[in-house]
């Protein structure tokens, strides 16, 4: 099954790693990711008020690519996918500003892609039942906790594939890998986002209401499919070891992080040397890693 990939600007530089299992997965799940050519930074952020047609070119103009790919498009990025869905949607529904935003990229178009969250994919196209038959490593034993953030949950009528107030995507992913997974309050929460630009106490502290939540619960790890999520969570806790005593961190996954391992594959090229609280222990525990990148 082919279709368009956009990796986006994150997951092209800092979460490489991300990407790198990203497309490793889903190729064995049967998932042909085709790299859109010629891609452009879809914007990063969906405006909030748009009366500047400006700021939708960039991701119309990655619309458009994958329209001509014929492929459909799909993005492991979350803040990725929230800027294209919404885009797209827009488009589609307003005819007016439509043809404003397509004059400028000079193109056609009328939301004709349908853009789907990589997870998302996996879950509609692929199927957990199949990727848990491709399992050769079961995540045993792991008791993982979902975090889904806010970009694929909000706003819930223009981009939620999954319940914005209870999803359970991740949280099946990760049961179909073989890992134990742990429901927590918090797992819908922001992580603090971009605040942790400007100010960093306050994602701090947001951090930490939601790992401590986690923990409550009995989760290990976290699990997560945003970039910026994944960031905040695993580097808050350095600092918040040195003003919450007696906190004892605990490693953040991207999804496909784990997904490689259970699925046999190579995984030394996952990015576990940018994280910063180190994930390689606990896998090892769990005879999931043995220095490699795989438990063979």
């Amino acid at each position: 099954m082919k279709v368009s990939y956009f990796p986006g600007c994150t997951l092209n530089t800092t979460g490489k790693g991300f990407d790198n299992a990203v497309r490793a997965s889903a190729a064995a799940v049967g998932l042909d990711l085709v790299e859109l050519p010629d891609w452009n930074c879809c914007g990063a952020t969906y405006p909030l008020i748009i009366d500047n047609m400006l700021e939708l070119a960039a991701p119309a103009h990655v619309l458009v690519a994958a329209r001509d790919e014929g492929n459909g498009l799909t993005t492991a990025c979350t803040t990725c996918y929230n800027v294209l869905k919404r885009t797209n949607l827009f488009i589609r529904e307003h005819e007016d500003e439509r043809e404003r935003i397509t004059s400028f990229i000079e193109a056609t178009y009328a939301g004709e892609v349908d853009v789907k969250d990589i997870v998302h994919m996996l879950r509609d196209d692929v199927g957990f039942d199949v990727i848990r038959e491709k399992v050769v490593k079961p995540l045993e034993g792991l008791k993982v906790g979902s975090y889904y953030g806010c970009m694929v949950l909000r706003p819930p009528d223009e981009v939620a594939y999954d319940d914005p107030d209870q999803p359970r995507s991740l949280d099946d992913l990760m049961a179909a890998l073989g890992a134990t997974p742990v429901d927590f309050a918090h797992k819908n929460e922001c992580c603090g986002a971009y605040l942790a630009v400007k100010a960093p106490d306050v994602t701090r502290e947001m951090v930490y209401t939601i790992l401590r939540s986690a923990q409550a619960a009995g989760t290990e790890a976290v699990v997560t499919n945003c970039p910026l999520c994944q960031f905040n969570l695993d580097r808050q806790q350095v600092e918040m070891q040195k003003l919450h005593a007696g906190y004892q961190p605990i490693p953040i996954f991207y999804f496909s992080q784990l997904m490689g391992l259970a699925l046999g594959l190579d995984a030394s090229d996952y990015g576990w040397e940018r994280h910063y609280i180190d994930a390689r222990p606990l896998l090892s525990q769990r005879g999931l890693w043995n220095g490699k990148g795989n438990g063979d």
